[in-house]
């Protein structure tokens, strides 16, 4: 007879970072907000092996004005939530959702007031 080739051993499953449904109804709730205020007219998601990504566009054609992305592997560290700028810039940095939320916040507020 002939030569019995072994399957390789299995591999671990691949893992992939989510958003829990508590921190996304709270970004959903602020991308509803930014775009009731005529601001933001596109979102899109990107959930990898490290990060899980929420990007926010002004035009679906561009760059995303914002990005929060969410980092397990520094939870640790300077803490597991980022909101980054259209500039790939860190703006807010932190363990708490809302507090890296908040420049977005006071900004939909500045433009619901003019």
């Amino acid at each position: 007879m002939g030569i019995v080739t072994p399957f390789p051993a299995p591999q671990r499953p691949a893992t992939q970072v989510g958003f829990e449904r508590a921190e996304l109804t709270r970004i959903l709730d602020l991308y509803g907000r930014m775009v009731s205020a005529g601001h933001w007219r596109d979102y899109a998601m990107d959930l990898g092996r490290d990060a899980a990504v929420f990007a926010a566009f002004r035009r679906a054609a561009e760059r995303p004005e914002f990005r929060i992305e969410k980092r397990p592997a520094l939870r640790n560290r300077q803490g597991m939530w980022a909101l980054i700028n259209e500039a790939g810039m860190v703006l807010k940095r932190g363990h708490e959702l809302p507090a890296v939320l908040a420049p977005v916040e006071r900004r939909l507020m500045k433009l619901v007031a003019d």
